[in-house]
């Protein structure tokens, strides 16, 4: 019964990076620790960068026994650590929100509109943003649930939303002293890197390339950093890189012909408060997650058309993923990966396939009316009508619609433009 009531309240412990805190409050620290339990000093570095509530009964006996205090003592400390920890993760308010970032399709200025819609025409606990973009719309209802399931399939996109909704502990202190040390690095000072070999003078200034790809290698490898404090970072990176890009808003090309300044500044992010909620991030193909995911409201937003996000950002995902994979074309772009089927002409069958596996009450999907525009890569894979088929199979269906104008690549003219919100109430 001990032991029950023991691990009941290490769950109620939602917290990491907390242990080399709490040794140092006990005059040790992890090395020390290591060779009192026999405990591999890895393990320990490990533990200290995961949640509480993830750890082994053995660790917390062994503190218990290194320190020379009660189990119960132990986690009641380290409880009221936690809470402490709480308190300051609140103070970190860096210059870019989730939002301030160009993506293609983002829903910044529908947000609103839609949320609108779906707290009017569905009602649940869970929010399932399948293919989440930019987050915005979980940021948008994050006050109207209890739990947010997030994915995509990019890897900037995954590293953001643990860094902007992650509820992990992470040490304010330690962010700021690493900008600080970020901000205070001069370019001439640094040698050329794998970043400025390749993205010199077309995407970035030489110098401006030498210091995101530096401080790109800095965040990988502190290992002293907990994920959640390397996914702020490389976040704040990612998009102050992303602000001052030569770039028209994506990476299929660069600007050419122009001499591009030196205007590169690290800058913070602020991440979003989500105390209390339960957060859930994968990067996983949507039509194999959907099958094990389980939700009051799942919120369907794939990308209708030819272009591939994997492409049109690889210099983002390339600093996300930091491999170094060889470049090739103008765009320097790497070996195609991370594909989508919604960009194919397999996309009906693909929406239907997510449509039908989905476990949920709710169903809401955007969709644009560009299927007829000139732009081969503008022109929606799915039409109105194909997407209307695959809902009404699995429920009712009721229609919503904005006009809107939204990012074209050709020079189609669509003065009647519209965004379409469907919202289908499952099993009806």
């Amino acid at each position: 019964m001990e032991v029950i009531l023991l691990y009941n309240h290490i769950l109620r412990i939602g917290e990491n990076m907390i242990l080399e805190k709490y040794l140092k409050q006990n005059d040790l620290n992890i090395r020390q620790l290591h060779l009192i339990t026999n405990i591999p000093e890895s393990t320990l570095r490990s533990l200290n960068n995961r949640d509480i509530s993830k750890w082994n009964m053995e660790y917390f006996e062994s503190i218990s026994k290194a320190i020379h205090k009660p189990k119960i003592e132990v986690i009641t400390e380290l409880e009221g650590l936690k809470e402490s920890n709480s308190n300051k993760t609140n103070k970190l308010m860096g210059k870019y929100n989730l939002e301030n970032r160009r993506y293609i399709g983002a829903k910044n200025k529908l947000s609103s509109w839609i949320k609108k819609l779906i707290l009017d025409n569905t009602e649940g606990k869970s929010f399932f943003d399948v293919f989440a973009g930019t987050g915005i719309m979980t940021k948008t209802m994050i006050d109207c649930y209890d739990e947010f399931i997030i994915n995509d399939f990019l890897f900037s996109n995954e590293v953001i939303y643990h860094a902007f909704f992650g509820n992990e502990i992470f040490d304010v202190d330690k962010i700021l002293e690493k900008t600080s040390k970020f901000q205070e690095l001069k370019a001439y000072k640094i040698e050329d890197n794998y970043f400025s070999n390749n993205f010199s003078g077309k995407y970035f200034s030489n110098n401006d390339s030498k210091l995101i790809g530096h401080i790109r290698l800095l965040i990988r490898q502190d290992s002293q950093l907990s994920y959640r404090e390397k996914s702020i970072l490389l976040s704040s990176l990612i998009y102050s890189a992303d602000k001052i890009a030569n770039t028209v808003g994506h990476y299929d090309a660069y600007r050419k012909k122009i001499d591009i300044e030196d205007k590169f500044k690290f800058e913070l992010i602020s991440p979003i408060d989500t105390k209390n909620k339960n957060i859930e991030i994968f990067r996983k193909d949507s039509n194999s997650l959907v099958r094990s995911i389980k939700s009051d409201i799942a919120f369907i937003d794939p990308p209708y058309n030819s272009r591939q996000y994997s492409r049109f950002y690889h210099v983002l995902e390339n600093l996300t993923k930091w491999d170094e994979p060889e470049l090739s074309g103008t765009a320097l772009k790497p070996k195609s990966e991370n594909m989508s089927d919604y960009c194919r002409t397999s996309a009906p069958q693909v929406f239907d396939d997510l449509i039908k596996s989905l476990n949920t009450k709710y169903i809401v999907v955007t969709y644009n009316n560009t299927y007829k525009s000139k732009s081969s890569s503008s022109r929606n894979k799915i039409t109105h009508s194909q997407i209307l088929e695959s809902l009404n199979s699995v429920g009712e269906t009721k229609i919503f619609e904005k006009e809107y104008r939204f990012f074209n690549t050709g020079k189609t003219n669509l003065n009647e433009h519209k965004e379409f919100v469907f919202i289908t109430k499952v099993g009806v």
